[in-house]
């Protein structure tokens, strides 16, 4: 757990503006089996939006073309840098009840995003350098979280 982030980060990152469609917003949870994507503006990062966003806040599916990003997106988002420790997300996890996290640079530009998932993957690698199941994990590495 001491070892830097970028060592499991995904850096292959779809991304969404602020202006992007709720209902674009959900083609991309969907088409890519993911639950967070980062809200950029020139590549800086603005915020995040998950699926429970979609939920949560009750808008109806026929009401997803007509709404933003920026009016459901969470502005004031936990972040890490790349250096900082595994242990540090997984902590973060833990006492947010969250699991994703944007990486970003001393300027705020999006480098990645680690989640709880690949925290859990890294510990399991450990434990378990040559598995049964879950080949496929080993062979390449998620396209985003």
């Amino acid at each position: 757990m001491n070892e830097a982030i970028k060592t499991i980060m995904s850096t292959d990152l779809i991304t969404v503006s602020p202006s992007t469609k709720l209902s674009d917003v959900r083609r991309l949870f969907m088409t890519n089996k993911i639950h967070h994507i980062p809200v950029v503006r020139y590549k800086k990062l603005v915020g995040i939006i998950t699926t429970y966003d979609l939920w949560k806040n009750e808008i109806a599916p026929n009401e997803y073309s007509s709404t933003s990003v920026s009016e459901v997106m969470h502005s004031k988002v936990a972040k890490v840098g790349p250096m900082d420790k595994i242990g540090t997300a997984a902590e973060i996890f833990l006492d947010n009840r969250f699991h994703a996290l944007p990486v970003v640079d001393e300027e705020n530009t999006l480098l990645g995003i680690i989640t709880s998932f690949d925290v859990m993957l890294y510990e399991f690698k450990k434990e378990y350098p040559k598995p049964i199941l879950y080949k496929h994990l080993y062979e390449s590495k998620r396209k985003s979280a």
